[in-house]
């Protein structure tokens, strides 16, 4: 961020020793901060301790968070960083906090000398966000306060080489508090005391009326007492009943469980189309028996525009509860109803609107056609191929070889054998099967 948006303040201008004045926008770089970087997590624990117990709670804003022990609690967890790169989000999960209050914290020690920016985060479309990476730094008002000397140096822009003697008391006092655990305070809430009163003192014809049983605590309503149950009513927990809105929904619900051509469909659309009968009290069965009293088309394209077709008008010819039950008792004895009921709903069937759809169907229907293809039988062979495999049996046969002949006849019978290689073939081949075992065809012992 170029130095000419704010106006630039240098260490020199900062009042020494007061940690509350914060540091300016620019100069929370890397490469335009006053302060030093630490050169361990513990020496920065320090500095952070430093800044909560001097004040450096002086409201710079009208409204956030202050320094305060989240701040402590986040730096502990920035101190076990390397390299210090942390989310937002990971941090409001670690400390139980909102996002919100993580980056006010992150801003409250970036204000006082306490982080840098390294790289500061971005966020790029279609990309993942990129967390901001900082520096450890201890500002020149810590160094001042306890009576630190340093020097240039190449690693941390100012190396310490002397502390004086108050400083070394202050700076161990620091210690023990960056090396322990700082721990957010839970409050305990005061549980009260059903003990009796020990200022009173039960006095003849005195106006307190404690007894010395005051102390025994009444026994539970849900307790029995004298071996026998209480009579005490169990709370039981009712119902909630449903508004408009949610009738509409559960009507819908049960048309598309119940009608077979309903099925698939989305039931906010079958509940909008049944809105006026829910808001009237119908119920699925007289729905039902409404759409019995005409067939359903062979082809439906939208079942939710055929049920509000269908259902147009019918709240007003069916307005007493009574025309309802006759209308629903003539569907339960209607023998076309009850065939209706029990038949499954059958149309034609029609491709997919979806091009996603219809391309998975292609393909399903190329690869049933492809399985076919292979299952088929191959041609019957030509006289000189069949001329040719009975050759071949031959010389396998004379080699001592019968096993192609003798498997033909195995599966496909002693007929279908003698119809490919013929019958004297298949007679030497099946008498030499029945023979002993140490005869061999074509072989010299």
């Amino acid at each position: 961020m170029p130095s000419t948006l704010l106006p630039s303040r240098t260490s020199a201008d900062r009042a020494p020793g007061n940690p509350g004045l914060p540091v300016p926008d620019p100069e929370q770089w890397i490469s335009t901060t006053s302060s030093r970087i630490a050169p361990d997590p513990y020496t920065w624990l320090q500095a952070v301790h430093w800044a909560h117990d001097t004040g450096t709670r002086t409201p710079v804003r009208s409204h956030g968070p202050r320094f305060g022990t989240t701040t402590v609690l986040l730096a502990q967890q920035l101190a076990q960083l390397n390299p210090c790169r942390p989310g937002v989000d990971f941090l409001a999960r670690v400390l139980k906090v909102s996002v919100r209050t993580v980056k006010y914290h992150l801003a409250l020690l970036r204000e006082a000398g306490l982080l840098a920016y390294r790289v500061k985060g971005t966020r790029v479309r279609q990309e993942r966000a990129r967390a901001s990476e900082f520096a450890r730094t201890i500002p020149v008002s810590f160094d001042q306060a306890l009576g630190l000397r340093t020097a240039p140096s190449d690693t941390f822009i100012r190396a310490v080489v002397g502390i004086s003697e108050q400083g070394r008391t202050q700076l161990a006092r620091l210690g023990k508090k960056a090396a322990r655990t700082v721990r957010r305070k839970v409050r305990k809430t005061k549980r009260p005391s059903f003990s009796g009163s020990s200022d009173c003192t039960p006095m003849e014809g005195g106006s307190c009326t404690a007894s010395p049983a005051a102390l025994t605590s009444s026994p539970s309503e849900g307790e029995p007492r004298n071996g026998k149950p209480s009579s005490a009513p169990t709370e039981r927990r009712t119902r909630k009943t449903l508004n408009a809105v949610g009738r509409r929904y559960q009507l819908g619900l049960e048309l598309v469980r119940q009608v077979p051509w309903l099925a698939g469909t989305p039931v906010a659309r079958v509940a909008w189309a049944v809105r006026h009968l829910a808001d009237a009290g119908w119920t699925a069965h007289e729905v039902i028996a409404v759409l019995a009293l005409r067939a359903p088309s062979d082809r439906i394209h939208r079942p939710s525009g055929f049920l509000t077709a269908r259902l147009v008008g019918t709240e007003l010819l069916f307005d007493t509860p009574a025309k309802r039950a006759n209308l629903v008792a003539w569907w339960r004895d209607s023998r076309h109803a009850a065939r209706e009921r029990h038949a499954e709903w059958s149309s034609s069937w029609s491709a997919p609107r979806s091009n996603a759809v219809a391309r998975l169907v292609r393909d399903a229907f190329t690869a049933a056609k492809r399985q076919r293809q292979l299952v088929e039988l191959p041609p019957e062979p030509t006289d000189s191929e069949h001329a040719e495999i009975r050759t071949l049996a031959w010389r396998q046969y004379l080699a001592g070889q019968p096993e192609l002949v003798a498997s033909a006849v195995v599966l496909a019978g002693r007929d279908k054998a003698a119809q490919i290689y013929g019958a004297d073939l298949v007679e030497r081949v099946v008498r030499l099967t029945a023979t002993t075992s140490h005869l061999t065809a074509g072989a010299t012992r």
